[in-house]
């Protein structure tokens, strides 16, 4: 397209916690990349901005920075974070300027002179207001969002098809030869990634992307759709239809995930149909249940109240931060907020725990926050990263906003309905 590219985070975000509470809607992993990424690709443009809650963009190390041709343009196109393409993409890009392009309700998207969008930069959270408030007549559209935490599970292996199939195999890392490549021309491993002795990648299901400095370690079954993140290693085990964002440590089964990244999961336990966020780790025998006994539907908290996602194959959805003790079992629907611990080892975890809440199997408390901040100083450390201003000014501003969810919390509980696994 010609033109700028801006894309925006709008106030629905709080529909997707806990996995927006230290994470702007853009960086959000998705498919091949995160959501900020995969526009990038789809529409080749140059990137004027990206518009987000200050506080959580600040964060954001990874976060594209704007180009300088982007603001020789005479058009922007503003994308919501929160869309996915789709049929009424093509009736944006051909519809004249100015033009606001309304789904359901929700902007998901606008065409608009530059000058007009140049006096909002830098906006952030307000900018969604900034749209709504030049009072353009709506283009209706019919827009798909990522609504839901649960909306990421499910739309997830369909994403990474999207965004690898047609880019041709290739082998630019290192594949030891006892290791099994089944479909090689859908399987692209980066450069400095390494296939062990007796590892398999299966893309017959699906294409695979294996990153740069990547380690698929012996014993490991890799079925495609997949997506393994740069530095990320998978310890052994059977991993499936999965995004992993970086540096990530996975052994196990893992089905039906999306890894935000560099969160650890050493060993064994089966999680599926789950979102995890960053610097979560998930001790040995973590499991969840994503499949109720009778087969029913599942509800799930979101942003204190409890919501039918209308799925039946649904896990945990676990906030950056969070720890989980040897032999955690986490019921059907299970949501995790930011910087929880949990530690009562054979006993459903609560279904809905707020962030900062230390859980001994009995009893739900306040963590400390002092003794947080440690553990998470340390927990970045041992990835090689270091410790950000911005990153504990973010923590403590969202201790001191959810303090009331904790206050208000639901008794610890498992739910009624027996899980199958």
């Amino acid at each position: 397209m010609s033109g700028a590219l801006l894309i925006f985070e709008d106030r629905h975000w709080r529909a997707l916690r806990p996995l927006t509470d230290l994470t702007p809607v853009p960086a959000l992993a998705f498919g091949g990349s995160d959501l900020a990424g995969r526009w990038r690709r789809q529409l080749g443009a140059p990137l004027l901005a990206i518009e987000a809650r200050a506080a959580v963009l600040g964060a954001w190390r990874e976060a594209p920075a704007p180009e300088a041709s982007a603001r020789a343009a005479a058009e922007v196109l503003i994308i919501n974070s929160a869309a996915l393409p789709g049929a009424w993409l093509e009736e944006a890009l051909a519809h004249a300027a100015p033009a606001l392009f309304m789904s359901g309700g929700r902007i998901a998207g606008a065409r608009l002179p530059i000058k007009t969008v140049s006096a909002a930069l830098g906006s952030g959270a307000e900018f969604e207001r900034f749209l709504a408030g030049l009072g353009l007549p709506g283009v209706p559209v019919e827009a798909h969002f990522l609504s839901r935490p649960w909306d990421f599970v499910a739309g997830n292996p369909g994403a990474i098809t999207a965004d690898l199939e047609g880019v041709p195999g290739a082998v630019r890392g290192e594949v030891h030869p006892l290791a099994a490549l089944m479909e090689p021309g859908r399987i692209v491993i980066e450069a400095g990634a390494r296939i062990e002795a007796l590892a398999v990648l299966d893309a017959r299901e699906g294409p695979i992307r294996i990153g740069p400095g990547a380690r698929v370690r012996p014993h490991t079954v890799v079925t495609g759709p997949c997506v393994v993140g740069e530095r990320t290693e998978l310890l052994g085990g059977f991993i499936s239809r999965s995004t992993f964002g970086p540096k990530c440590r996975v052994a196990g089964e893992v089905e039906d995930c999306v890894w935000q990244g560099y969160a650890n999961k050493r060993h064994h336990g089966f999680v599926g149909h789950s979102v995890i966020g960053e610097w979560a780790n998930l001790g040995a025998l973590t499991t969840t249940s994503d499949l109720k006994n009778n087969y029913g539907t599942v509800r799930v908290w979101v942003d204190g109240a409890e919501e039918e996602s209308g799925a039946t194959k649904v896990g945990a959805f676990i906030g950056a931060h969070v720890k989980t003790g040897i032999g955690t079992l986490l019921p059907t629907g299970a949501a995790l907020g930011v910087g929880s611990n949990l530690f009562g080892a054979g006993r459903y975890a609560p279904r809905s725990v707020p962030s900062f809440a230390w859980w001994d199997g009995e009893r739900m408390v306040e963590h400390r926050l002092d003794a947080f901040l440690a553990t998470a100083r340390v927990a970045l450390s041992r990835r090689g990263r270091d410790w950000l201003a911005a990153e504990e000014a973010l923590l403590r501003l969202t201790f001191e906003l959810t303090a009331a969810e904790r206050g208000a919390a639901p008794p610890p509980r498992s739910s009624r309905t027996p899980r199958k696994r």
